[in-house]
């Protein structure tokens, strides 16, 4: 999120609404200093917060009589099927100029403790004024102390890396390849990811404007042109360094609106021309609602939203697609901020995020400042962005001493007992909508499942059945954080094998293996070598250690798996596809004694529309507007006989979708499903595309809004355009 420009006297400036709802995160909200000032003092003698140990702690919860009462829920976990590896990068925060605290040690000790691998700096929007060789920020203000190589001391001593935003804004690509020199020639940080400007379509092309950028021509082919040449000078500087380039999260403003003589919204514009440059995209995630309860169901949208970043990325990029990376480097509610149920949604939103294709996730952000007081689940809520408090002061509430977390930083560090770097993210799922369950295979051979209890009143006891996976008798590793915790716990686990979870809980259950895990390591990550309307061509590399006599490919339905083909070579053909279906795929090796080995990392692919279809159908979206969309629809006959009379069926990708109204047909939907007739008038379609009908719509979208991909005239798929 952007920020706003501090004025010289270092106090706090408020930041402007954004598409007619305020959008505060990514800048420094007003705050009394006196108060904040105040509390530095005390910080010294303010104690540490303390560590989790290994000794466990009494559970209120965890007795039979609990287990009884509360309401089972099923898990289901399927350590057969493999949602990526979590990367060196994954678990990161933000850091802002403004913020004095920034490097405090225990500032730095704080998020080491939670595994925080990344820190991003200079900022959100001070990216994009910030000027790195005087450490100077126009308009804004620059608190002592925060100099890059002051941060850059910090992210060593966390054993850190930083994510650094070079000045699109006012800067240079000149500026920003001796920024790299400095980095990584001079001083030898090797820094390695180097975003291209913060939120860059903030710069007013659109309507609304909060970020800098002195270029004239403020659209999307200008930023596109400049990302290449920035990348050009960088490289040039160190060629190792990946360069990340800025898009519209899908579904939220300003996705699919074309700007004033754009052809094409920011996204297919930027990657049309920075494609085969580029080696990571960037999307922030600010989900909002009346309460953080209503973000944090929010949290839903986001598998949609990063599939369709990546749809994106697959059209333009091709073969080398799998080499840019999705980074989230801002997320954060927007609302209720410090509280308990945005706790329960950092810890949601990372592992969603990191499930569904992302890197990297950094917080919105370390420190920021109060906004406002109001009270959630019995605790104090200053609406501040932090995990950390600052100190500041609404009127004469105050809140506790700087540095102190809030609920959000356990709800990451929380994430510390569930996985680390290396490890491998598998499927689960939960048949209540009130827990969410993520699972990581870890390098130890132990399995830990996450539970997210997301009901404010009522305990609820989880059930969990794994496949893939044998856990032995001895009762689990439990650690929680809930209500009454001051920091996350070892608990017992509950007598009789299910947990119980506490309302508005965090629980991760952490299993032993019952046999030996297979001999062999994993399967390289699979690609696709072709592609058709029905059939797909897969390779692999072999596992690095082990040798392997079987593979064995299956696609992912949820958390169950389907065996799709075998083979005794690193590749297999896959066949009764259906036409323009898409697919996620995982290769598993099997050794000499019929064990099989972890999954590969996943593929995600889709076939083609038939090519010698007798129909065509071209589906083209006019215009957006983040959560709505005007389409065109032509559908024409390239066969031999006539047609009188149709019928058109489609589905539409995300659930999100759907029409609100049309012409020139008679358009119904049911779900995703979407049935369309002709209104009489254009019923006839002459053969060989003599004629054609073409209707349009009113459609609405929360979430991402992806492209159709099979379409069926009177039964027939057809081809698509």
């Amino acid at each position: 999120m952007p920020l706003a420009h501090l004025p010289a006297t270092g106090r706090p400036g408020r930041a402007p609404g954004r598409a007619g709802r305020t959008r505060t995160a990514g800048r420094r909200p007003a705050a009394a200093l006196v108060c904040a000032l105040a509390t530095v003092a005390a910080l010294a003698a303010a104690p540490p917060v303390p560590a989790a140990t290994g000794r466990v702690a009494a559970d209120p919860v965890a007795t039979a009589t609990a287990a009884d009462e509360a309401s089972a829920v099923e898990v289901s976990v399927n350590a057969g099927v493999g949602l990526g590896t979590i990367d060196k990068a994954a678990f990161g925060v933000n850091h802002a100029l403004w913020d004095s605290h920034m490097n405090d040690p225990e500032v730095t000790g704080l998020l080491e403790e939670a595994g925080v691998g990344v820190m991003r700096y200079p900022g959100g929007s001070y990216g994009d004024i910030y000027h790195w060789k005087d450490h100077s920020a126009p308009g804004g203000y620059v608190a002592p102390g925060t100099t890059f190589d002051e941060f850059m001391g910090s992210v060593s001593a966390a054993g850190s890396q930083p994510m650094i935003i070079a000045n699109y804004g006012t800067g240079t690509p000149q500026e920003a390849a001796d920024w790299v020199r400095y980095a990584n020639v001079t001083r030898g940080y090797g820094a390695k990811y180097w975003e291209i400007g913060n939120e860059i379509y903030g710069n007013g092309h659109y309507g609304s404007g909060w970020e800098a950028d002195d270029h004239p021509d403020k659209s999307p082919r200008e930023y596109a042109r400049n990302v290449l040449s920035y990348a050009q000078a960088m490289k040039a500087v160190d060629p190792t360094i990946k360069i990340g380039a800025v898009l519209t999260t899908p579904g939220d403003w300003p996705d699919g609106i074309t700007g004033p003589d754009d052809s094409a919204d920011w996204n297919h514009t930027v990657l049309s021309a920075v494609a085969g440059t580029i080696d990571f995209a960037i999307v922030h995630s600010y989900p909002g609602g009346a309460t953080a309860d209503d973000a944090l169901d929010r949290t839903a949208r986001l598998p949609g939203q990063l599939r369709e970043v990546r749809r994106q990325i697959d059209r333009y990029a091709g073969e080398r697609s799998s080499k840019i990376g999705i980074a989230l480097t801002e997320v954060n509610s927007n609302v209720q901020m410090n509280s308990r149920p945005n706790g329960l949604f950092a810890a949601d939103t990372y592992m969603t995020a990191l499930e569904n294709g992302v890197f990297n996730v950094d917080w919105w952000n370390v420190h920021n400042g109060p906004t406002k007081v109001e009270t959630v689940d019995g605790d104090t809520d200053f609406n501040d962005f932090g995990l950390l408090s600052s100190g500041g002061c609404v009127g004469e509430v105050c809140q506790p001493a700087v540095n102190t977390p809030f609920h959000p930083y356990f709800g990451i560090k929380s994430l510390t007992e569930l996985g680390r770097p290396g490890d491998t993210m598998v499927a689960s799922s939960t048949d209540s909508d009130q827990v969410s369950a993520h699972a990581v295979h870890r390098a130890d051979g132990t399995l830990s499942v996450m539970l997210i209890n997301k009901d404010p009143l009522n305990a609820l006891t989880a059930e969990i059945s794994y496949s893939g996976y044998t856990p032995t008798a001895q009762a689990p590793v439990v650690h929680r954080y809930g209500r009454g915790d001051t920091d996350v716990t070892r608990v017992a686990a509950t007598a009789g094998g299910d947990q119980v979870l506490p309302p508005y809980s965090i629980t991760t259950i952490t299993v032993a293996p019952h046999a030996a895990a297979a001999s062999l390591g994993a399967p390289g990550a699979p690609k696709t070598t072709a592609v058709g309307n029905s059939t797909a061509t897969v390779s692999w590399t072999a596992p690095a250690n082990g040798k392997a006599v079987r593979y064995e490919v299956y696609e992912r339905l949820g958390t169950n798996a389907q065996l799709l083909a075998t083979s005794t070579s690193t590749s297999a053909t896959l066949h009764n596809l259906p036409p323009g279906s898409e697919h996620t795929v995982n290769v598993l090796a099997r050794d000499a004694d019929g064990r099989l080995s972890r999954p590969s990392e996943p593929l995600t692919f889709a076939t083609t529309a038939p090519r010698d279809s007798s129909c065509l159908v071209t589906y083209r979206v006019d215009s957006g507007w983040g959560s709505g969309f005007v389409a065109t629809v032509t559908v024409s006959n390239v066969g031999d006989a006539p047609v009188n009379g149709w019928t058109l069926d489609f589905t539409w990708p995300s659930t999100g979708q759907s029409v609100q109204s049309s012409w020139n047909a008679n358009v119904t939907g049911s779900g995703t499903r979407v049935h369309v007739t002709d209104n009489g008038a254009n019923a006839e379609l002459a053969p060989h595309g003599g004629t054609t009908a073409t209707f349009g719509f009113v459609g609405a979208n929360d979430g991402a809004n992806p492209v159709p991909t099979t379409f069926t005239l009177n039964g027939t798929v057809c081809r698509t355009s």
